[in-house]
């Protein structure tokens, strides 16, 4: 069915789902771009007929033009029709998002707050928050990434719980990785192999915290280990140098490699040989990296913050899947990154609890099932409750 037919006909099973233009950028991969591409593939599994705008512009606060094809795909819509909005595309614009409100059925995906993003200055970030609170409170529907995500929202923007629903990313097991000898041993401690391999996978970005985790490298130089950071690094370029310079400034240039984007192949060999999975987030809704590691039996750590202590989760014994940090505490990064290169009983206990939280993980047919839920909450609502 084409766009036009969709928009001329009764709204049944079918979703609109608005994008932000750089979903499919290969130089700029998120998780957020992978969750949305991967429901969008994965709705009509369920019985749900959907239909992809993708709308370019600077989000969350776009150039006149951007807001203007908004406003025609929302105009264009069917009365009663479900819509599925990126929250990046809807939250930062409630002049565009208020006034079709009570025509059409919204909902509204957060991948993160607009107002959380880090680095952001006091005034813009309460512009952002303002104008997301606008438009969650005038959408029927909010769906969140996280129970914590969830929890976020409902407190923050002082929406109704019931309003707001969880569909948390799922994740493909994938093959178990081998890692190196020396970061899958036994805990006989015969440091025997290659050094070992940590593994950061996130945008080259303030709220990632790269730099951070590379101050707390520099305190174990000392100690065998290489670090690959793979992510976009054309996000924030300031941001980059300034890393660049850090890295030089230790001397880490021939342990700390800066991949840039990587996908497919190439990003499951980077997994494949991967013996931990360093995450120094200052903000997370929930943290897509994680359970992409976990999958394949690569433990974590992590910074407590946000949804990524739910990514992480626990064995069925109860045991974390690696080790959980306060954010923004170099002490306890350190600390952390000492005793997993320092003592293989503990490499070996993170791994063997790595591969018991493998096997509990939820595929990403339980995300869309949960999602296909919430839509079809939405669809069944009575007019005048919309």
């Amino acid at each position: 069915m084409n766009d036009e037919a969709a928009a001329a006909g009764p709204p049944g099973r079918s979703v609109r789902v608005v994008m932000p233009g750089g979903v499919d950028d290969p130089a700029a991969p998120s998780g957020g771009n992978v969750y949305d591409r991967r429901v969008c593939r994965d709705l009509p599994g369920v019985g749900w007929q959907v239909h992809e705008h993708v709308v370019a512009g600077g989000w969350p606060r776009p150039a006149a033009a951007a807001r203007a094809e908004l406003a025609r795909v929302l105009r264009e819509s069917a009365e009663g029709s479900v819509v599925l909005l990126d929250g990046l595309v809807a939250c930062g614009v409630p002049e565009v998002i208020v006034p079709e409100a009570g025509r059409l059925r919204l909902a509204v995906l957060v991948h993160l707050p607009l107002g959380d993003e880090t680095g952001l200055a006091p005034e813009r970030a309460a512009v952002l928050d303002a104008a997301e609170r606008r438009t969650l409170h005038a959408v029927a529907a909010v769906v969140a990434t996280s129970r914590w995500a969830a929890g976020r929202l409902v407190g923050h923007h002082g929406l109704a719980p019931d309003r707001v629903h969880v569909a948390a990313p799922g994740v493909d097991i994938g093959p178990l990785a081998p890692g190196t000898s020396s970061g899958t041993g036994n805990g006989a401690g015969s440091g025997t192999g290659s050094a070992p391999r940590l593994l950061c996978v996130a945008s080259v970005t303030p709220r990632k915290g790269q730099y951070e985790l590379v101050e707390a490298l520099a305190t174990v130089a000392e100690l065998p280990w290489t670090c690959c950071f793979v992510g976009g690094l054309g996000q924030d370029p300031g941001y980059v140098d300034r890393l660049r310079k850090l890295i030089a400034r230790y001397g880490l240039d021939d342990r700390v490699h800066l991949a840039g984007p990587l996908s497919g192949p190439a990003l499951n060999a980077g997994y494949a040989g991967a013996d931990l999975l360093v995450l120094a987030s200052r903000a997370e809704t929930y943290g897509m990296a994680v359970t992409e590691a976990l999958a394949r039996g690569v433990p974590v750590l992590a910074t407590a913050v946000g949804g990524l202590p739910e990514a992480v989760g626990r064995t069925p014994d109860g045991s974390v899947p690696g080790v959980l940090v306060p954010p923004d505490d170099p002490a306890a990064l350190s600390g952390a990154l000492r005793r997993w290169l320092g003592e293989p009983g503990e490499r070996h206990r993170a791994k063997v609890a790595a591969r018991r939280r493998r096997t509990a993980l939820a595929g990403w047919e339980t995300t869309t099932r949960s999602l296909a839920k919430a839509l079809e909450q939405l669809r069944r609502q009575p007019r005048e409750a919309v």
